[in-house]
């Protein structure tokens, strides 16, 4: 139900003034009839960009209205940590009531500098090893948030069904990103089930994506969610067509761009979610430090045949039959 403007900034200044103690600090909020929200993105691509839009969706649908009530601060780092810091530290001087910080980089800056409001996290894949919370189910701070962590596990089990005779699989990643680390580990243990062998290539930003690429030498490709190779999607896309390798992703938008298949989350509904955690932080007064950090439970299949054709793939009819989503 759509909340009137009226009653829904009620309810905020009464929630953010117990959101301020809960988190061991003043906030601006409570000043003004505006609710001021800073969001932090590390990069532009698909993934983060939807996640950022249902973010929004779920304050304007439940009365927040950008120019009226709601004034974001959107900034985004381009894939560079030491941006990600001074955005960070500009927000935590600058009076925000709420910080959203969307992927692993962009969170642990944010937890860093930001410590008087709070801050929710949105594709982030394991924020107690990235160092953002002290648990899953405490977080233990003013920062909590959703995960992307995605069925690693399911993914890799894909390309053994697109090539059953494949030998090896080669993952890009970068290597400074804690979310990319631990999904090349479980790849890894996954892996080694269905007897292939992992081949790694390790990049520290999107430019690297392409040589890195070239320099592996296995029967398929797997692409986690990682920013700097995803951001480079259509150089490793290129390359599997010329080498006629399958290339399996870590998410749906990845898909729509190239990739043969995934099991993937929808980020769109994950940011939603972040939003909806963000209206319990303003409205009811919720504090991060026990909030739990949440997840998508529901997980869809996605195929895509043309990319499929260019690789030199037949995807087989069972997949296809089972798949939620098909591109032609």
């Amino acid at each position: 139900m759509k909340r009137s403007k009226t009653g829904a900034l009620g309810a905020l200044l009464l929630g953010v003034s117990l959101a301020a103690t809960g988190c061991g600090g003043d906030t601006a909020a409570g000043s003004s009839d505006t609710v001021r929200i800073g969001i932090s993105q590390l990069v532009e691509h698909p993934s983060l960009d939807q996640a950022r839009k249902g973010f929004i969706r779920a304050l304007e649908e439940n009365g927040y209205t950008e120019g009226e009530n709601l004034e974001l601060d959107i900034q985004n780092a381009s894939g560079d940590q030491a941006t990600a810091t001074t955005i960070a530290s500009s927000f935590a001087s600058d009076g925000k009531d709420l910080v959203l910080a969307i992927a692993t980089p962009a969170a642990q800056a944010a937890a860093q500098a930001i410590t008087e409001v709070p801050v929710l996290f949105t594709a982030v894949t394991e924020p107690e090893v990235a160092g953002l919370v002290d648990s899953w189910d405490s977080p233990g701070a003013n920062i909590t948030g959703t995960s992307d962590l995605n069925p690693v596990k399911e993914q890799i089990g894909l390309i053994k069904e697109l090539a059953p005779d494949a030998k090896s699989v080669g993952i890009v990643y970068s290597s400074g990103e804690v979310n990319s680390d631990v999904q090349v580990e479980l790849a890894q243990e996954a892996a080694k089930e269905l007897g292939l062998e992992v081949k790694l290539a390790t990049v520290s930003n999107s430019a690297e994506v392409q040589q890195a690429t070239e320099s592996l030498d296995v029967d398929a490709i797997y692409v986690p969610t990682d920013n700097n190779v995803v951001t480079a999607l259509q150089s490793v896309i290129q390359i599997a067509e010329a080498k006629q390798l399958p290339v399996v992703v870590g998410e749906g938008d990845s898909v729509e761009k190239g990739g043969v298949a995934t099991y993937g989350l929808d980020y769109e509904s994950l940011g939603y979610q972040t939003g909806l955690m963000a209206l319990k932080i303003l409205e009811d007064g919720a504090d991060p430090a026990s909030m739990p950090v949440e997840t998508l439970t529901e997980i869809q299949l996605i195929i895509n045949k043309s990319a499929a054709a260019n690789m030199g793939i037949e995807i087989p009819a069972a997949m296809l039959d089972k798949a939620d989503k098909v591109i032609e």
